[in-house]
């Protein structure tokens, strides 16, 4: 898979590194497989699942941070700490991103704030 670097823009349009290491996942078995067989998602790594609307934690032993975008990068919903065997969806969205639990309240993420990536 390749990897990505996640930068996080605000309001006043300072731009901030998010993830440092992101898979992206867009093909059919990658997406398929996420996250499942990991023993934790480490600070500073995600998952970017494209296309996707919709995620599971089933089989899972962790809670992640959910960021559903739209096809330009912007926020559109946020699910902190998904638990374990539990999903969520947003049908609008384009792409999903996978993150360590409390990165959008460490970060202070919020709807409507603009993602953008560069290749690793």
């Amino acid at each position: 898979m390749q990897t990505k670097k996640i930068w996080a823009e605000d309001v006043s349009g300072q731009v901030r590194l998010l993830a440092a290491s992101v898979q992206l996942a867009d093909t059919f078995w990658p997406r398929l497989k996420g996250l499942l067989g990991t023993a934790a998602l480490p600070e500073g790594e995600g998952l970017l699942l494209c296309p996707c609307n919709c995620v599971h934690t089933c089989g899972m032993r962790y809670a992640i941070d959910v960021l559903f975008l739209d096809s330009d990068g912007r926020i559109l919903k946020l699910v902190q700490e998904l638990a374990p065997w539990r999903s969520a969806c947003c049908w609008q969205a384009a792409a999903v991103l996978e993150l360590p639990a409390g990165t959008v309240q460490r970060q202070k993420l919020q709807t409507g704030q603009q993602l953008r990536q560069s290749w690793s």
